[in-house]
């Protein structure tokens, strides 16, 4: 169990409007409520993080039931970024594009699919898990 105030490294696994889930090393999981993940309003998570982003975060609760409330903007200050500044520091390579330009409507259109098909997946692996217990 992770201790509040520990500083981990983890992998975002879903976006959500509210916020991100990340999974840790060791097998522990938590939410990045939107307000945790940078100093600056930010309106589109996914302006800033993907799923399989690694970020560090910090543990700021845990509840009875074991949930985690993580922290990227308390966890390292300096990957805390905003939106402008072209993102977060990644450990992997790939590059997002750049949000000057803008998506043609097809592009843009599925764009929305993928993330809207992402969290229904992720929504129904939960619950099954839930439906497990």
């Amino acid at each position: 169990m992770a201790d509040v105030g520990a500083i981990l490294q983890g992998k975002v696994t879903g976006i959500m409007s509210f916020g991100a889930f990340v999974s840790m090393e060791n097998g522990e999981s938590g939410l990045v409520h939107i307000s945790e993940i940078s100093n600056n309003y930010i309106s589109d998570i996914s302006q800033l993080l993907s799923i399989g982003d690694v970020v560090k975060v910090k543990v700021l609760s845990v509840d009875e039931k074991g949930k985690l409330s993580l922290s990227i903007k308390q966890a390292d200050p300096t990957s805390a970024v905003s939106p402008s500044s072209g993102g977060f520091n990644k450990k992997k390579n790939d590059k997002k594009p750049s949000n000057k330009e803008p998506l043609d409507p097809l592009e843009e259109m599925l764009k929305k699919f993928k993330q809207a098909s992402e969290e229904k997946i992720h929504d129904l692996k939960r619950k099954e898990g839930k439906k497990g217990n």
